[in-house]
């Protein structure tokens, strides 16, 4: 039966609509894979030798096992970012005679032939082959721990799928996992409780022990029964079509109306923020991301990198700006077709997304006030930041949206959704970021810093004056891309 399925899904590839473009993409990953599998290859049969070198007088295996925790938690968060969740067309499967049980355990099996769990045995088989051959570690010790330490990837690997599962039902699911981490995090950052000796002392009896591993795999098979009762019920093909009731939350905007002609698209855009998951995720990334501050400023190593600083500045002030920005007009693909049907003037509608995003600049500046118990120079940069934000950043952005022609499912999950995503996404964050740095860097290089400060800041002020100019040809570019926007909004999925 796994061979009919694996059949099965190699026929909906090759079929598919998007067959070029798909294997266009799979071949730059094969690519990419081929390279990380190298590099994990070549740290399995030098890292042994590397910490017996660095470390002679301690056991590169105890070193090991001491960060063990830190590396599983890091696969957490790259899977959690980049791994997608087991899926597979069971629609047409629910009407014939196939067994639930299998189709599930088809879904969750197939996970484990996934190149985030391949990977890790790039490193771990050569380890403990190294250990073995080379340096006479007794063999049935190291392969009890090989056994133990994979079947906690495959932990990782189950325990992501539950995690992303609830983080798509609803993130408050999610909000006991996250202080139960940050407790962790905390009492071993203060040396209340050292979780990571603990964990590598727990790793070293392992090794002492080999039959140990019997428990990493009971957890394993714990976490594959929890998925796989999970998916079972929702094995139904009526499972969706229960209305779901839902209290009506209805907005007061009526400030709005200060700002004139551009109001009603305020109004609209405020409530696609608040009533949408993806978008109302720009808001908490938003404010979330605005601790990134707190990597570099306590830093000693980027004190004397002020062009740092403004980079710092500039992503802390126009997160929101480049998160909700870089995908105007594909916020309104659903109903941009109405919106360009009707006798709405274009000027007036790009005038509402600069003006949203450059008052999300304003508010984020503020909120980085804080930033000045490490001086008055970040609060500056963060100033100059904003202003350079506001009046080149925000025109760009808008800029490059006119080649926007894929549309975005504002109910879908914003986790690794990258619906609306095109080469000018990807290319806009050179002159967005990298642009006003590498200007900076060169006026504090050959100049002075006062200087640097003012070229930027000045930058910002000229765009902010031709703003009016800017909006005028925006506006005529959007006009002349009108339908094929219209057009490519409608080809959604492809």
């Amino acid at each position: 039966m796994f061979s009919k399925f694996l059949w099965l899904e190699w026929k909906s590839f090759t079929r598919s609509a998007s067959f070029g473009k798909s294997l266009g993409l799979k071949i730059l990953m094969i690519f990419l894979a081929l390279y990380f599998s190298a590099m994990f290859l070549f740290l399995g049969v030098a890292l042994f030798p590397l910490l017996k070198e660095s470390f002679p007088e301690q056991d590169p295996l105890t070193i090991v096992n001491k960060f063990a925790l830190a590396y599983l938690g890091f696969e957490f968060v790259f899977r959690f970012m980049l791994q997608s969740l087991p899926v597979m067309n069971i629609k047409p499967l629910m009407v014939i005679p196939v067994s639930k049980k299998k189709a599930v355990n088809y879904i969750l099996l197939k996970s484990l032939y996934s190149f985030y769990n391949i990977l890790p045995l790039l490193w771990i088989i050569p380890f403990g082959l190294v250990s073995i051959l080379k340096y006479d570690y007794p063999a049935w010790n190291v392969l009890g721990w090989m056994l133990g330490f994979y079947a906690l990837v495959l932990c990782v690997n189950y325990f992501n799928f539950i995690v992303k599962k609830k983080f798509n039902e609803s993130l408050k699911q999610l909000i006991p996992v996250i202080i139960g981490v940050a407790m962790l995090a905390a009492l071993d950052y203060f040396g209340v409780f050292d979780i990571g000796s603990y964990f590598g002392a727990a790793l070293d009896n392992l090794y002492d022990q080999p039959y140990l591993a019997v428990i990493p795999f009971i957890l394993l098979v714990i976490l594959y029964q929890w998925n796989l009762s999970d998916l079972r019920k929702k094995f139904y093909l009526d499972r969706d079509l229960k209305a779901k009731s839902k209290e009506v939350n209805t907005q007061d905007l009526g400030w709005t109306r200060r700002f004139g002609s551009i109001a009603p698209f305020l109004q609209l855009d405020i409530k696609l923020i608040l009533r949408n998951k993806r978008a109302k995720t720009t808001i908490f990334m938003s404010l979330l991301l605005l601790c990134y501050g707190l990597i570099f400023y306590p830093n000693d190593t980027y004190q004397d990198m002020p062009a740092f600083f403004l980079f710092v500045g500039i992503f802390m002030t126009g997160v929101f700006m480049m998160n909700f920005g870089q995908f105007v007009p594909s916020w309104d693909s659903s109903y941009y077709s109405m919106i360009m049907s009707q006798n709405i003037p274009m000027r007036q509608y790009l005038a509402s997304k600069m003006g949203l995003i450059t008052v999300s600049v304003v508010v984020l500046l503020i909120l980085t006030t804080p930033y000045i118990y490490f001086g008055w120079e970040v609060v500056l940069l963060n100033i100059t930041a904003a202003i350079y934000n506001i009046g080149v950043n925000v025109p760009m952005l808008i800029f490059s949206g006119s080649f926007n022609k894929k549309s975005i499912d504002l109910d879908k999950s914003p986790v690794m959704n990258y619906q609306g995503m095109g080469v000018s996404q990807w290319l806009v964050g050179i002159p967005v970021m990298a642009f006003p740095v590498f200007i900076f860097w060169l006026v504090n290089k050959f100049i002075s810093y006062e200087v640097a400060v003012g070229t930027i800041a000045g930058l910002g002020v000229v765009g902010i004056i031709l703003r009016p100019v800017l909006l005028t040809y925006l506006t005529q570019r959007y006009r002349r891309r009108k339908y094929v926007t219209i057009q490519g909004f409608k080809q959604k999925g492809e």
